[in-house]
């Protein structure tokens, strides 16, 4: 699905505030309130919009330890590790990337003690070759 400017927007406008009134949306873009009600189940039938979700207030993530956890895997056991890190709680997102490394996993933990033994836990997976981690201090913004 080709997406218009006016698509991206309220995409945009969304990623900041999903419960946002359909009114107040559509002031922001312009638009009328129906063709913003449209254009969003239009967006949700046709899977672009998958789901919603929780963002956690930023000064309760603050109190988290989080990190970014760098791993090289042996390729034909890929999918093995990236099924072994889906069901580690502390994972919470996993992304594929060229370079030196193969999966950056976001972690997110209570002390720095579990981030110490999440991370003694990755990189004890069958088909990890190595891991680095670094220590995120503050997110200056998110959308």
């Amino acid at each position: 699905m080709t997406l218009s400017p006016a698509d991206e927007a309220l995409l945009s406008l969304l990623r900041e505030d999903a419960r946002a009134p359909t009114a107040s949306i559509a002031r922001r873009l312009q638009l009328s309130r129906t063709t913003v009600q449209s254009r969003i189940e239009r967006l949700e039938r046709s899977g672009v919009i998958a789901g919603y979700t929780v963002r956690v207030n930023d000064e309760h993530e603050r109190e988290r330890i989080r990190a970014l956890v760098m791993i090289t895997v042996f390729p034909k056991q890929s999918p093995a590790v990236v099924e072994a890190l889906r069901q580690m709680p502390g994972v919470r997102a996993l992304h594929s990337v060229n370079g030196s490394w193969d999966l950056v996993a976001m972690a997110v933990v209570p002390s720095i003690g579990d981030m110490d033994a999440l991370t003694d836990r990755i990189g004890a997976l069958d088909g990890v070759e190595r891991t680095t981690s670094t220590l995120l201090l503050s997110t200056k913004f998110q959308r």
